[in-house]
């Protein structure tokens, strides 16, 4: 198929591009600076701000992957409706005849995060103008690069000790990025999928205190948590700020859906897309091992081996 990539310079869209092309479709990936693309596919501006932009880079694609979000603002919310209503009504008007989503994890019966709820209204947005949308819900997805992983990472290389709030407590189910990639471009060739959404993730249910200290073993480094009930989301954002280069607004959104239980309801992906997902170890390793090859190719660079 001919297939837009939103997002494409991006944590999950840099790396589900390349996929897609490997499985043999044909790639527009969009972006707002097509000069200085350099990933696969074919470039193309557009800008999910500016609808004729959309209207222009959906044109003759039959099936669009939707992956941005504005977590970094402040008034995020209104943002991401605004971008999918656009998304909507161009992919409607283009022809598209499928939307794929990445979205979150949660119960809708719970009391959703700001980012939670956001993610579950973009979802229900982008199929307003009729097109069928396929909507991945996915909790922590692990991989280099990624604003959730880094966040771990960070926070387990620069402290030997933290005191955390109560939603260390919290479980969910971590997915490594390429998992994410296998299901996202499996359900496109998957007809049953229309119109569905899934939850994705990975074989194990972990509480993020978990999750922590895994990677501290995994790297051979010790750990001391100690929970404490009253640090708000707030402070805990401005801490985290302090200890990682995750920026405070996105740190809050993230801090906030850590209230919220993640974990995987129905399983009915694994029989559309089957394959066995990573543990979350040899996701961390994989996470691990392409940060030290990315970091080793740019010293390379630096010192004119490369290039």
């Amino acid at each position: 198929m001919r297939v837009l990539v939103t997002g494409a310079s991006g944590f999950v869209g840099s790396r589900l591009a390349p996929a897609l092309e490997e499985a043999g479709h044909e790639v527009r990936a969009m972006t707002r600076h097509p000069d200085t693309y350099s990933g696969a596919g074919t470039p193309v501006p557009g800008d999910v701000g500016d609808e004729a932009s959309l209207r222009t880079a959906l044109a003759d694609c039959e099936a669009a992957y939707y992956l941005v979000h504005s977590l970094d603002s402040a008034d995020f919310q209104e943002k991401d409706a605004a971008a999918a209503r656009s998304f909507a009504r161009a992919a409607a008007d283009a022809g598209v005849r499928r939307i794929i989503y990445l979205g979150g994890l949660g119960n809708d019966s719970d009391d959703l995060s700001a980012h939670l709820r956001s993610r579950r209204q973009v979802e229900r947005l982008l199929g307003e103008t009729g097109v069928p949308v396929t909507a991945l819900r996915a909790g922590i997805v692990v991989g280099h690069g990624g604003v959730s992983w880094e966040m771990t990472r960070q926070l387990v290389a620069h402290l030997p000790a933290m005191v955390t709030p109560r939603w260390v407590h919290t479980r969910t189910q971590p997915i490594a990025v390429a998992d994410v990639v296998r299901y996202l471009v499996g359900v496109l060739g998957a007809p049953e999928a229309e119109g569905r959404a899934f939850d994705v993730g990975g074989p194990e249910v972990l509480e993020y205190l978990e999750m922590l200290t895994r990677v501290a073993e995994i790297q051979g480094r010790r750990l001391l948590i100690v929970p404490v009930p009253l640090l708000s989301p707030k402070l805990s954002s401005y801490w985290l700020s302090l200890v990682t280069d995750v920026d405070v607004q996105t740190g809050r959104s993230l801090i906030d859906s850590m209230t919220n239980e993640v974990v995987v309801k129905d399983d009915s992906i694994r029989r559309v897309v089957p394959f066995e997902p990573m543990t979350y170890d040899e996701a961390v390793l994989t996470a691990l091992g392409e940060r030290a090859r990315d970091r080793r190719e740019a010293r390379a660079a630096t010192t004119g081996l490369v290039g």
